[in-house]
């Protein structure tokens, strides 16, 4: 894919990530994540992944196919970890303790990785051997959710009504917490519309 294929319109990292799987809260979720290349392609899109080290991870897949294919496994099993805690959250509920718990072993793993430079105006997050190993890219997924989950920001978490499944999780801007899709464009014009043809009826 390319990175105008991919869908940043949430409101966050960690969510964007988590709607990687379309219709996610259906039976049959349609994957948009379904290789490696493709895991490197959002990330760049994503701007957590630096192009040239996209290119020097895509090279190192190639030399390495199988642990390439547990990363790229691993990044999946995260991924669903990330929609199932804001799912949860989202419907006022707590999120499983074994999710909670897989969540700070893939926390912890990414720390490891992370350090403070010194920039113009001060300081900032860095990684030290981003692009290096085959799993770097979900460092910065991984601080980047545990950053939404510790913040006020985590009760504006909503997840689209539609009841065809879709699953979109998203950070509710509105003033009185208000909004119910994905977009009106999408799930809400649709729920319109069956509700006119349910009063014509």
């Amino acid at each position: 894919m390319t990175n105008n294929d991919w869908d940043f319109d949430s409101g966050h990292l960690a969510l964007d990530f988590a709607n990687t799987a379309e219709f996610h809260a259906s039976d049959h979720p349609d994957e948009r994540l379904n290789t490696y290349a493709d895991l490197v392609s959002w990330s760049e899109a994503a701007g957590i992944l630096p192009h040239q080290a996209g290119t020097k991870l895509l090279a190192k897949s190639r030399r390495e196919p199988q642990i390439a294919g547990k990363v790229f496994k691993e990044a999946l099993e995260f991924r669903e970890i990330i929609y199932r805690i804001f799912s949860a959250l989202a419907g006022n509920e707590a999120p499983v303790k074994t999710d909670l718990s897989n969540f700070n072993r893939t926390l912890a793993a990414s720390l490891k990785n992370s350090r403070v430079t010194n920039i113009d105006q001060g300081f900032n997050w860095d990684w030290q051997n981003m692009g290096e190993t085959l799993d770097s890219m979900l460092w910065p997924i991984a601080r980047e959710s545990a950053n939404l989950l510790i913040s006020p920001e985590v009760k504006r978490v909503g997840e689209c009504a539609d009841d065809r499944g879709c699953g979109y999780l998203f950070i509710d801007t509105s003033r009185n917490h208000s909004r119910r899709w994905c977009s009106m464009e999408a799930c809400g014009n649709r729920a319109k519309a069956q509700r006119h043809y349910q009063r014509k009826k």
